[in-house]
């Protein structure tokens, strides 16, 4: 399978239709490749990004927002630190959302995101987002309580609420320029395990584990439920999920850089055309700052 097309085999176009457990979260497409392949073809993959970055940049038309979710260790960081390592730092926006300050719980609970969105020409990065209001929220109903809502407005309906909120919000971005690519990073259970045990045996990564990591693992099924009903009501055409093995970290950055390539291909980017009275100013100004050089040197003499 060609790269350009990984992306296509894990966009879920059909939401209704869509079973978490029919993705095999260390499948790799049936690639049989070396380390130093797969650095290659990222290598490609993120050359073809900045490209189109640049051009993204410079047209000022569209913006970008690539939305990544996930279960503890299952390579976000990672993916975005690789994938984006080839991108002009001045037109990308990185965002990572841990759990609301109190200044956040008085506003809306898409207001702390939603002042954050790429602006035109930028490509926006969120590591976590506005969806863990219907994932971690929907598994700790102690922070719905902390979110200072009327009771009434709090009943059985709310994650529906939710979900037809943010697939308003999405809509609206959409037909207001912004490209939005949201990756779940599907890591297995078992894998998580062995990620958290490298975690713990390896000092130089002791930082990176927290005992509530664990915790969460005890809400694996429920999570997995969740992760599945939110992929199911907000994958549209125009905001589309990508559901990505994780199990393999050189596979699920194919992925994702190939995901972003394709969407930003499809945007038909191009650098901004100028005028003729413009393109008449720069040979007026070509010819001012040729004569300040000095004279090229003929035949190779010096005089």
């Amino acid at each position: 399978m060609k790269i350009e097309a990984l992306a296509r085999k894990y966009r879920i176009d059909n939401p209704d239709r869509f079973r978490l457990s029919d993705i095999d979260p260390g499948d790799c497409a049936g690639l049989a490749i070396e380390k130093d392949e797969a650095r290659e073809m990222l290598r490609e993959s993120i050359e073809k990004l900045s490209q189109l970055q640049d051009m993204l940049y410079a047209q000022d038309r569209w913006a970008v927002l690539a939305i990544f979710q996930a279960m503890d260790a299952a390579g976000k960081d990672g993916a975005i630190k690789h994938v984006m390592s080839g991108v002009n730092p001045q037109g990308c926006q990185v965002y990572s959302f841990k759990a609301p300050t109190s200044h956040e719980l008085d506003h809306d609970f898409m207001w702390r995101t939603t002042i954050a969105m790429p602006e035109r020409g930028r490509i926006g990065i969120f590591n976590r987002s506005y969806y863990e209001e219907v994932l971690v929220v929907r598994a700790h109903p102690e922070i719905l309580a902390k979110q200072k809502l009327p009771p009434q407005l709090v009943g059985k309906d709310i994650w529906k609420e939710r979900f037809e909120d943010i697939r308003a919000f999405e809509k609206y971005q959409a037909r207001n320029g912004t490209l939005m690519l949201k990756f779940f990073l599907h890591v297995s259970r078992h894998e998580q395990a062995k990620r958290f045990l490298e975690r713990i045996d390896d000092p130089a990564k002791n930082w990176k584990f927290n005992m509530g990591d664990v915790a969460e693992r005890a809400r694996w099924d429920d999570y997995m439920r969740y992760y599945e009903e939110t992929i199911r009501e907000t994958s549209r055409p125009h905001a589309p999920w990508f559901v990505v093995p994780a199990d393999k970290k050189w596979f699920t950055r194919l992925v994702v850089a190939s995901a972003l390539v394709e969407g930003l291909e499809n945007l038909a980017l191009q650098y901004p055309q100028v005028s003729d009275a413009t393109r008449s100013e720069l040979k007026e100004a070509r010819a001012a700052l040729a004569q300040e050089l000095p004279e090229k040197k003929k035949n190779g003499k010096k005089g």
